[in-house]
Parts: C-alpha cells; structure tokens; sequence
C-alpha cells in the first residue's frame, strides 16, 4: 500500500525545487491567527516558517498554525531554539513540513536534530499513527514509514555565529539548508549598524561555501525578497529565502498609512 499525504506532498515539492537549485520564498510566522497563514499562501510564497523562538506562540498555537498550513497544502516550517525531541515530533506530527533550528554550532547538534526527527534506523523518532500525517490510523505502519523515508522532514541549520565549534562542512552536512542568521551574525561581528560590512560579508561567503562543498542549499534573511536586497545580504546563490515576517509586513504597512494620514490636509474651515 502506498501512503501519502499534503505534508509528505509539500516536503517533496520543496526538497525537489532546492535540488535543482530554483529559489523558493517564505516568510515567518509570528501572529496567532491562521489568517496569516492564509494571507501567506494566497499571496503566493512557497513556504512558511513558524516561529517558535522569536515570537509570543504558545506552543497550542505552533500546532494550530502548523496543521492549518498542511490542511491547506502550504508547507510549514517550524523554527526551534534547540533540539527537542519530544516537542520536534509533536510539530511532525501536527503536519509540519520540518524544522528549522537556531544557532547551530555544533556538529552533534544536526545529528541530533536528524536523530529526533528520523524514525529507526535511520533516527530515534517515536512512532504514533495518531495524527494527520497518518490519517490518525488509516496509514498501514509500514507504508507510512515508507512514505516518511522517502519524503523526510526538511532540516534547516541557522548558522549566526562569528565562530563554530566544529567546521562549517561538518555541521551543514546532513541537513537540507544551511541559513545564514545575518542579524545575530552582524552583532555577533559588532557591525550592527556599521558602516563597513566586509567582515559580514566574508563569513556569510563561507556558509555559502560549505553549503556549495557538501551538496547543501543555502539560505537566509532579507527584509524584502528584492533582488538588489538579496544581493547585497550575499545571498545570490540561495535557494531558500525568508522575506520578512507577518509581523514586520503589517507593521510596515500601518506606519505607511499612518504617515499618509498625517499629510493629509486639515478640514476646511466651517466644513460640517
């Protein structure tokens, strides 16, 4: 029997269009409202990213937003601070698309995402068949875990750190996307701000280059997905761009027609 769904569907997509080296573009999701979900897929990205580090979701709402996005055939990302098992696989099995963790600096940290995210042998994963990506039960067991071997969870490395612990090449091999985190790179530099980014720019080079070395996508942040923005964050070569957030579009928006408002003319006098 073969077994598969919207989750396995969305991972296949995007791990097929990284593979041959087309750009893909998502976005963070910061608010808790599905609408923002909805308002990402009509809009047209590729992906979301749910934020589970830099945002006010409880961990009911990652799971809501996160079976929303599969219900509707948008893949869902979720971003983690570390690696948790137990937590890592309740988002799997709420229809995630995969993970995407933070401040990777250490080789043994990916193989412990890739432990908690792999059913045996390949991995330490627990197994249920009841939730969503398994039809709460309709999926034969071994079909199902065909189906999660042929089409694994996506993983996302963040690496934004001035140094690692182990070498670039060991802690990108085995994950999907190397991202480089430029925010906390450029603190972590002491350049936030600064004038002269030279330094910034040769270690977002070098992600890039362990990326291109072991057969890994790169990644990583822009404000906007410009073409003149992605260049200028050395992101040229990446195939997998998160554009700003729910958050950031919304806030942008309201302070433009905020501004709009306050140049209009004032009421004419006498006017009723």
């Amino acid at each position: 029997m073969t077994w598969t769904t919207p989750v396995t569907d969305a991972r296949r997509r995007l791990r097929a269009a990284l593979a041959a080296g087309r750009r893909v573009t998502g976005t963070f999701v910061k608010l808790p409202t599905i609408d923002c979900v909805d308002l990402a897929r009509q809009a047209g990205f590729d992906f979301v990213v749910v934020d589970g580090e830099h945002s006010a979701l409880t961990d009911e709402t990652v799971l809501a937003l996160v079976r929303h996005a599969a219900a509707t055939g948008l893949p869902a990302l979720v971003r983690v601070p570390s690696v948790d098992p137990a937590w890592i696989n309740r988002v799997l099995e709420s229809g995630a698309a995969g993970v995407q963790l933070s401040m990777l600096t250490r080789a043994a940290e990916t193989s412990a995402l890739v432990a908690a995210t792999r059913y045996a042998p390949y991995g330490e994963r627990s197994v249920s068949l009841a939730h969503p990506a398994a039809g709460f039960g309709a999926a034969d067991l071994a079909a199902y875990l065909a189906a999660e071997e042929l089409d694994p969870p996506l993983l996302v490395g963040q690496i934004e750190t001035a140094t690692t612990r182990d070498p670039l090449t060991d802690l990108v091999r085995g994950l999907d996307v190397a991202f480089v985190g430029t925010t906390d790179l450029a603190v972590g530099l002491g350049l936030a701000g600064a004038a002269d980014q030279t330094a910034l720019a040769a270690r977002v080079a070098e992600i890039a280059a362990a990326a291109r070395a072991t057969g890994t996508a790169f990644g990583g942040w822009v404000l906007r997905p410009e073409a003149a923005l992605i260049t200028a964050a050395g992101l040229g070569s990446a195939a997998y761009v998160i554009a700003g957030s729910d958050l950031q579009f919304l806030g942008s928006a309201l302070r433009a027609t905020a501004a709009v408002a306050r140049d209009l003319p004032s009421p004419e006098s006498g006017a009723r």
